[in-house]
């Protein structure tokens, strides 16, 4: 069949995967298309959770879709995603909010989708062992003498109070002004009464410091450890294997996961340019089948899979770290205070409880808290935060690239959602540290839950 541009090719794709369902013919896969693009570059930044490319490459994944893939390390998130932009990276392993803030405008301006979610949880909050010898007193004790988990910012907040008190700036790492460990480290901080700052972009304020009591800034992942131990910041946020990378090094002490602050949270995306996915659909969608099958492999059968993953990743092309120090978190176990290990088997996931499907609610959370910060600097109705999310995250493609795996019998109906009843939308989500109920179809409603942090009608 002949198709007059590839963004009607691309339509007609997505109109045949939600025309057929889960029920459609082998000959699907075949309508498919051969890839436009064979030749691609992929940009990651060193952590675990850049897992799925690194494995779609290694097992071959990628061949199997026609795809030839080049995978480079970058050296920050802004590298990362102005070579997307800019065409030098075809796609890349992305902060969540990265195509969220770009659609929107917030920092560089570009239109940028995602049509796969990465992985749930990853990330932790750590602090320098003379922190941590502050905040233990304040911290209940099991039985056996080891903290109660989770570890409450209430801890910290006597500490914060007396750093002010004595006229020393508390500083904290996090890795990005859009990504999820600013928002989980502002959400715990926030959720112990400690105020992490506001943004103020209309008044060209997009420091992150407007009333804080914690001051927060941006440090690579990489670097985390040597500016914790260089006495830089006293704490951070950041995926693995840099909290894990502390204990080992013995300069600091993980307090709180991010699967304590917000069970089973959305993590990283995997971003392209909406160019790219008029220009190259056929491409698309297999580069969507690639991923899915790597973290499917990545999670099959209770993580057997994970060892081979983490000798991997510890390559240096990749994460570079120590197999040891990157198996402490993915093989389904997290290391606090120095020889407090314990079982956290979903710390990483990467397929299960549909962590590969770009939920609409997802990217709502993300501007949720834009919006409390103050990087949206007012008020937007309910559905502006629903349009800007169906901007980006595209279920659509990756319903065509799921239903195309069912087609050939390399996946089954039942790993993914049903497609003919999902909405995009998670039910309300009840885990988070501080008790507060999220449901994505009323952002404006929760966002007015919180103590600190802006609320309707309120400007800086």
């Amino acid at each position: 069949m002949y198709w007059k541009t590839p963004f009607k090719k691309l339509a007609a794709i997505l109109a045949l995967a939600a025309g057929l369902g889960a029920g459609m013919s082998s000959a699907y896969a075949a309508d498919l298309g051969y890839p436009e693009k064979e030749e691609l570059t992929f940009g990651f930044i060193k952590l675990t959770d850049m897992a799925p490319i690194a494995i779609a490459y290694e097992k071959g994944f990628f061949e199997d879709e026609g795809l030839y893939v080049t995978i480079e390390a970058q050296a920050n998130w802004k590298v990362l995603l102005d070579g997307v932009i800019d065409g030098r990276l075809d796609g890349a392993h992305m902060l969540a909010g990265q195509p969220i803030a770009a659609t929107m405008g917030f920092g560089t301006k570009a239109d940028i989708i995602t049509p796969f979610s990465m992985d749930l949880n990853g990330n932790g909050i750590t602090v320098s062992n003379a922190i941590w010898e502050q905040m233990k007193p304040n911290i209940p004790k099991q039985a056996d003498g080891k903290p109660v988990h989770p570890i409450k910012a209430d801890a910290l907040k006597p500490v914060v109070e007396k750093y002010k008190a004595d006229g020393k700036p508390f500083n904290m790492g996090m890795v990005f002004p859009v990504s999820t460990h600013n928002y989980e480290l502002r959400y715990w901080l926030a959720a112990g009464g400690i105020h992490p700052g506001f943004y103020a972009p209309h008044k060209g304020d997009i420091s992150g410091q407007i009333d804080a009591d914690a001051l927060l800034s941006v440090t690579p992942p990489p670097q985390m450890p040597a500016t914790l131990e260089a006495g830089t910041i006293y704490g951070y946020c950041v995926g693995e294997p840099w909290n894990q990378q502390a204990v080992f090094k013995d300069i600091g002490v993980p307090v709180v996961t991010d699967y304590e602050i917000w069970k089973d949270n959305p993590e990283k995306v995997f971003g392209i340019t909406r160019e790219f996915a008029e220009k190259y659909p056929n491409t698309t969608v297999r580069i969507t089948r690639a991923l899915i099958r790597a973290a499917m492999w990545l999670d099959e059968n209770n993580n057997k899979n994970r060892p081979e993953a983490v000798k991997i990743l510890s390559r240096s092309n990749y994460v570079g770290a120590d197999y040891d120090v990157i198996a402490n978190s993915m093989t389904g176990t997290f290391e606090y205070e120095k020889g407090d290990k314990r079982e956290v088997p979903d710390f990483n996931v990467f397929f299960r409880y549909n962590a590969t499907y770009p939920y609409y609610s997802d990217a709502i959370w993300y501007l949720t808290q834009m919006r409390r910060w103050g990087q949206i600097s007012e008020d937007k109705p309910d559905d502006w935060y629903k349009e800007l999310a169906a901007k980006v995250y595209r279920p659509d493609i990756y319903q065509a690239a799921a239903q195309s795996l069912v087609a050939d019998k390399l996946a089954s109906a039942d790993q993914f959602p049903d497609f003919a009843s999902e909405d995009g939308f998670r039910d309300p989500q009840t885990h988070f540290i501080d008790g507060i109920v999220y449901n994505g179809h009323k952002p404006n409603e929760y966002i007015d839950k919180f103590a600190i942090g802006l609320k309707s009608g309120q400007k800086l």
